[in-house]
């Protein structure tokens, strides 16, 4: 069983950066895609960036130029550093993982962490 812990979250002003990371429980040889997704209060959930196992990466338009994601393979850990945090980014941020296992896609989600971004 794979869990995903997110840290980094927190209390920012508009303008300011955070890097969120999201580190698995045990290291994953099977990875699909790894990602970050956000909850705003009223709001459904929304992909921010994916990056698959062969790097390429995926960014919602809001977010382009200002957030990078970025995985280290040997720690199983994915980043995102999130710079010129405008207060529409306050939300919820979940890690995601597709893992290949028993030759099938499941999907592991992390338990969030709060990013408020003050106006």
């Amino acid at each position: 069983q794979v869990q995903l812990v997110e840290s980094g979250g927190g209390l920012v002003q508009a303008g300011g950066s955070l890097r969120l990371s999201c580190a698995a429980s045990r290291s994953i040889f099977s990875i699909k895609a790894m990602g970050w997704y956000r909850q705003a209060p009223g709001k459904q959930r929304e992909l921010v960036a994916a990056i698959t196992s062969g790097s390429t990466t995926n960014y919602a338009d809001s977010v382009k130029g200002r957030f990078t994601i970025s995985i280290d393979s040997f720690k199983s850990t994915v980043y995102l550093q999130m710079n010129s945090l405008k207060p529409e980014d306050t939300a919820v941020y979940y890690c995601n993982a597709i893992v290949v296992t028993q030759g099938q896609d499941n999907d592991y989600w992390g338990q969030g962490t709060q990013v408020t971004v003050s106006s």
